[in-house]
């Protein structure tokens, strides 16, 4: 009876730290991660991993969320589309996480989105797209086109005196379209077929020797040239290298990216690149308290005085301040009701406002022009006097220019056409 009697108390002892430890489990709020840490795009979303850990552990320290710690769940879809929405479902399914964070290219946004809606899941995604779509699981914290590209070129046509273009890109959806829809504002705007030079090459396209002799002839003609760059990833090491190699400098053919931020420049000698300049809604330069408070975080984390910061880290430091305030809102993490009270949403930026979160899933944002310097960093040359409404569906594709996106009830829809009063379907076309 005795040696039944311990039996039995071992077996409920191991009963309950069993118990004990899946409802420790339990308590956790899960949040995925789920950026390139291999691959061509680890060189720009390893950064972005870092970040999201980093926002965690502060979240964390204030005494996590609902009375709950969050915690993250890391994977790696290494620089691999198809796998990204393998990942997500692993994330979603396996791993239950409330919510994902993630994605660079646009390519690996539409491999997961069919995923998330599937599985009504959130995501946010940190990078500037090319617009064009709109789902209700989606909260699009980067830029849309007119939140960078458009100014961009108003920029250099306004106060450069810019007459003959090169849209030159890496070979997928976010280059083209938006290049695509550049090219129509420019037509638009009166310049010709013969003034505008478009040119794609693939995801880590290294020999950049005859294209930008290509660039280079097609300056010479006489008018002012500028080079619009959609190249994305480790491609723009090689890709800035060779302008240097061939004389192209900032005054002779300016170059503005859309995709170049201070990691990207930290790899490389940026002296034969000063001059050239970046389109974004955040420099590491702005001077402002909470932009300070930030970056001293962000060393302090690292453990690197050296790691700077860019664009796509304020997008995710944004996204995740909407989604606790959301969660915090709905008292859940319901994907539902964190859709429904994220809308109307308004946190800090890291340049002195504020964003908010719109009811097409982008948020409002500065936008601004920076120029390279030769530590690396970018100095602010231009920015807009306020914030700027990311516009889901451009203005200047005719397939597009009748649509809105609103997601609040009664529409609840991504492509409402306005002439015709339908709405074309949840998300993309």
């Amino acid at each position: 009876m005795k040696t039944r009697s311990a039996a039995l108390l071992l077996a409920l002892l191991l009963l309950a730290a069993v118990t004990g430890q899946a409802r420790a489990a339990g308590d956790t709020i899960k949040v995925g991660i789920l950026h390139s840490l291999s691959g061509t795009m680890a060189i720009s979303e390893t950064t972005l991993k870092d970040t999201m850990l980093m926002l965690i552990d502060e979240q964390n320290k204030k005494g996590g969320l609902l009375g709950r710690k969050l915690e993250a769940v890391v994977v790696d879809p290494a620089s691999n589309w198809p796998l990204f929405a393998e990942k997500a479902r692993e994330l979603i399914e396996k791993d239950h996480v409330a919510a994902v964070f993630g994605c660079w290219t646009s390519v690996s946004r539409k491999s997961v989105l069919p995923v998330f809606e599937e599985l009504d899941s959130l995501l946010f995604y940190p990078v500037q797209y090319e617009g064009e779509e709109s789902s209700k699981n989606v909260f699009y914290t980067g830029a849309a086109p007119n939140q960078q590209a458009i100014p961009a070129v108003d920029y250099l046509m306004n106060e450069m005196g810019v007459k003959r273009w090169v849209l030159a890109g890496t070979d997928y959806v976010y280059p083209r379209t938006t290049n695509k829809i550049l090219e129509a504002y420019l037509k638009e705007k009166g310049v010709s077929d013969e003034d505008i030079m478009i040119n794609y090459t693939p995801f880590g396209h290294s020999d950049w020797q005859s294209i930008v002799a290509e660039i280079k002839k097609f300056g010479s003609a006489g008018k002012k040239t500028a080079v619009v760059s959609t190249i994305n990833g480790d491609a723009n090491v090689p890709f800035y290298k060779e302008l240097g190699n061939q004389g192209i400098t900032a005054d002779k053919i300016p170059v503005v990216a859309f995709s170049v931020g201070e990691e990207e420049l930290s790899g490389i000698d940026t002296r034969p690149l000063v001059g050239h300049l970046a389109a974004w809604n955040y420099f590491m330069s702005v001077d402002t308290d909470i932009n300070n408070d930030f970056i001293d975080a962000w060393h302090a984390f690292t453990r690197d005085d050296k790691r700077v910061t860019n664009d796509p880290m304020e997008a995710h430091f944004i996204g995740f301040n909407m989604w606790v305030k959301a969660v915090e809102k709905a008292g859940t993490t319901d994907p539902d009701a964190v859709q429904k009270a994220i809308i109307g949403v308004t946190v800090p930026n890291l340049s002195g406002g504020y964003a908010a979160m719109m009811p097409n899933h982008h948020i409002t944002k500065p936008v601004l022009i920076g120029e390279i310097q030769d530590d690396g960093q970018f100095e602010v040359v231009w920015r807009t006097p306020g914030m700027v409404v990311g516009d889901a569906w451009s203005d200047y594709l005719p397939g597009s220019r009748d649509l809105i996106a609103d997601w609040r009830e009664p529409l609840a829809c991504g492509n409402f056409n306005v002439k015709t009063g339908k709405c074309s379907g949840s998300a993309a076309k």
